[in-house]
Parts: C-alpha cells; structure tokens; sequence
C-alpha cells in the first residue's frame, strides 16, 4: 500500500504559477498509474489530469490543457503538477491519486490511493 502527501499549494495571483508536488511512501511509485484531480466547494471531484506509469502518456482535462503539465520521477517516488497561467477558476483543494489498474483514467472511483489534499487559491 502506497501514502501519498500532496505539497506546494498556496496563494498566487491570476497569471502566476505552482508547482505541486506528490511524495510517495510505503511502495514504489512506478507500480501506480497516477492523477490528479480538484475539487471546489459545493463542487464534485474533477479529474485534472494524469500520467502513465513510466511517464510517457499524459492526459489533461480540457480546462486546464496547455496551461498545466504532469511530470513524474519514479527515482524520486514523486509525481508534478505544473500550473501555469493560473486563473481564478482553478482555486480548489488538489488531490493526487494512484492507481493499481487504470491509466489515463477520469473517473475517481478507478484510483486507489489518495493524498490528503493540498489547497490552490488563484486571486484575481
């Protein structure tokens, strides 16, 4: 079983950008198919975006495509997410996710493992 702690959350201007990170322990990251996703208050969980298991695949929502990039480093056991051109509309509390079966997946129910969150405010 893997523990996932999401980092680098904060408060930045529309326009500016984060980087988040996710640090796995407890098992080897590159058996996990990884995403992330958001969620706003009074909204559901959306997917954001996720990465295969090696790193060559990587799949985006349509509301943050070409805006935000996900990386990741096995050595390291740590998965990215660049946000760049933040708007207001991306202030939500991020998740990363790991799955044992599904990559590329948009569904939350197809993760496994989940991190505890880690908040993006985006002022205008």
């Amino acid at each position: 079983q893997v523990q996932l702690v999401e980092s680098g959350g904060g408060l930045v201007q529309a326009g500016g950008s984060l980087r988040l990170s996710c640090a796995a322990s407890g098992r080897t990251l590159s058996s996990y198919a990884m995403g992330w996703f958001r969620q706003a208050p009074g909204k559901e969980r959306e997917f954001v975006g996720a990465v295969s298991r090696s790193g060559d695949m990587t799949y985006y929502a349509d509301a943050v495509k070409g805006r935000f990039t996900i990386s990741r480093d096995n050595a390291k056991n740590t998965v990215y997410l660049q946000m760049n051109s933040l708007k207001p509309e991306d202030t939500a509390v991020y998740y990363c996710a790991g799955s044992i079966s599904y990559s590329g997946s948009h569904n939350p129910d197809n993760y496994h493992y989940w991190g505890q969150g880690t908040q993006v405010t985006v002022s205008s």
